[in-house]
Parts: structure tokens; C-alpha cells; sequence
């Protein structure tokens, strides 16, 4: 008799084309395995102009309710994108089942018709329009070109590209609109898996954009005492993106940040040995703290501390509380 396992995901391109991968994993894994996909609209994608701030960041309009799910037994297991789970507050009665070998973490510039790179860098973005709804993206993207406009800019991966194709308007929480978009900065994952690759105009590496942490890690979350759904999701999890993940998470504990925290961290395992950067930059970008260190690959948590640590010694707190929504 086939095992069903119910999980839970958004009903983005992006969210599907990850959970549809879950699946295929998980039924390669397990032949008998029954793996139904059940799609929600959260409250981040039902609301397309607000800021995630009032959701609660993105743990609360891409997350929630999905773990509501979970933890009331409608689903056996959730998938997320891991850099929308929040990393300073756990969930009591849910973990992380399974990650998903690590796809490309890095960030991609996507540019509307007309634009150039070397347009932007010459001009050092004076006169353009970059559309981001991330703070960390925008203090990056203000530290690169220091004469560019950032506007608020929603909706899913595909929808973004659209938008920016037809010269649309963000609209804003006032009634009021921003744009249209010159260009984009987005996860190259994410437009990798909505087959968009070809618009990546320049992919940045990780020396002038630090990823988010966890970015480019899928998460299969399900409750702590499910042992048959944790004993299913352990046939798929990933060994090296797991202590990825506990290690750049750590960080972002240590630094009990928030979802207006401009907070970085990517970690690389080399043989034995784990390699961790992590920063905190202020909403301009004009003031970057960064911390790298390297330690044993099978102790990511010690080295995700450490390096939280040394973030904080050289004054990481006041950054971040600074930042800290009033």
C-alpha cells in the first residue's frame, strides 16, 4: 500500500517548479511514495503592493500559513525557499526535514530593453530606475552604483520580468505607483527555475554581492514528531546544503536580526573544511561590516556562531537596530 504525503507549497512558477522537484526526488527515492502538492495563496502573493513588513516579513507573508498547515496535520510537509524562513525565531513543533542540494546562490541583474551594464557602472546608475524588493539587495545595489534610484518592486519571479518588459508601475501601499523598472536584481536560482537564464544580463559574484543566507537552498519543513514524514524526507536531504544552511542560519541567530536587517552570509565546504562570509551593511550601503572564517565542515553551527560573533564586535548591533522598524 502506497505511502501519501502531502505538501505544501505557493502557487508561484517558482514555488511549483521547486515543489514539482521534491516530488520527483522523493519518488525516485521511494517508488511507492504517493506525493500530492497542495498550492496556497499566501499572504504575500495575494498582495502584490504592500511591503512584507506588515505581513510580518517574509516569514509571515511567504510562510505562515503553510506551517499553520502543518502543524494542524492538513499537511505532512511544506516547501520554502530557505532565505524566506526567518533565522532568529523557531517554530515550536516544526523542522527542517530535508534541503535540496544547493543551486546557485548568487545574484543576477536583469535589464530592460535598452539598458546596458556599462551604461549603469558609467553612470554610476544616475538616472536609472532598480527595482528590489530586498533591503540587503538595495544597500548592495546603492554600494555598487551609488547614483541609482531603488524602488519598491513586488511579484514573482516571471511577473517581475513582465513588468519590467512592459514598463509597468509598482504600485505602493499609498495609492500611489513607483517606476517603471530599468532593472532588476534577483535570485539567479529563481530565475533559473521559471526559465528565464537567458535574461541574466550579469551575474554578480559573491564579492560584490553577498547572498542572502540560505539563498538557493530549497527547505522541506515538517513537525518534530512526525517520524514517518522525517524518515521520508531524510531519503532526499543533502548532507553540504544542510550544514550550509545550519552554518549561515547561526549567523543570522546570533544577530537576532529582522526582515529589515541588511544581512548577508554564504558558506563554501572544501574537503573537510567549512569557509563562512557574512555581513551586515547599513540601508545606504555606504557602511559594511564583513566577517569571514574558516572551520571544520561538520560543525557549521560553531562556525556560523563564531563568525556572528565577530560581526557583532565590530558593531553589527547598532546597524541593525538602526534598521529595526519603529
Amino acid at each position: 500500500m502506497a505511502t501519501r504525503l502531502k505538501i505544501g507549497t505557493r502557487k508561484s512558477a517558482m514555488a511549483l517548479a521547486q515543489t514539482e522537484e521534491i516530488a520527483r526526488r522523493l519518488t525516485a527515492a521511494m517508488p511507492d511514495l504517493d506525493v500530492e502538492i497542495v498550492k496556497f495563496d499566501t499572504t504575500g502573493d495575494l498582495d502584490q503592493t504592500s511591503k512584507l513588513l506588515p505581513h510580518g516579513g517574509k516569514g509571515g507573508a511567504f510562510v505562515a500559513q503553510i506551517r499553520a498547515a502543518v502543524l494542524s496535520g492538513e499537511l505532512q510537509a511544506a516547501m520554502h525557499s530557505l532565505k524566506d524562513m526567518p533565522g532568529n525565531e523557531d517554530t515550536p513543533g516544526l523542522v527542517i526535514g530535508a534541503t535540496l542540494s544547493r543551486d546557485p546562490a548568487s545574484d543576477a541583474l536583469v535589464l530592460r530593453d535598452g539598458v546596458t551594464l556599462e551604461a549603469l557602472r558609467q553612470s554610476g546608475g544616475k538616472g536609472f530606475k532598480i527595482g528590489t524588493n530586498a533591503v540587503r539587495r538595495a544597500a548592495y545595489a546603492r554600494r555598487l552604483f551609488p547614483a541609482i534610484e531603488v524602488i519598491h518592486f513586488r511579484g514573482a519571479a516571471d511577473t517581475r520580468v513582465r513588468k519590467l518588459d512592459n514598463g509597468e508601475k509598482q504600485r505602493l501601499p499609498d495609492g500611489g505607483t513607483v517606476g517603471p523598472a530599468d532593472a532588476l536584481i534577483m535570485a539567479r536560482s529563481g530565475l533559473d527555475r521559471v526559465g528565464l537564464s537567458h535574461r541574466i544580463a550579469y551575474e554578480f559574484t559573491a564579492a560584490e554581492m553577498l547572498p542572502a543566507a540560505g539563498q538557493g537552498i530549497v527547505a522541506v519543513e515538517c513537525a518534530a514528531q512526525d517520524w514517518q514524514t522525517r524518515r521520508i524526507l531524510a531519503s532526499i536531504d543533502d548532507l553540504a546544503a544542510r550544514a550550509c544552511a545550519d552554518a549561515e542560519r547561526e549567523v543570522l541567530w546570533v544577530l537576532n536580526g529582522h526582515c529589515n536587517s541588511p544581512v548577508a552570509g554564504f558558506s563554501t565546504i572544501t574537503g573537510d573544511q567549512m569557509s563562512l562570509t557574512a555581513s551586515v551593511l547599513d540601508l545606504s550601503g555606504n557602511t559594511i561590516i564583513e566577517a569571514s572564517r574558516t572551520g571544520a565542515a561538520n560543525r557549521p553551527r560553531e562556525l556560523g556562531r563564531a563568525v556572528g560573533l565577530d560581526l557583532l564586535g565590530r558593531g553589527a548591533a547598532e546597524i541593525i537596530e538602526r534598521s529595526r522598524p519603529r
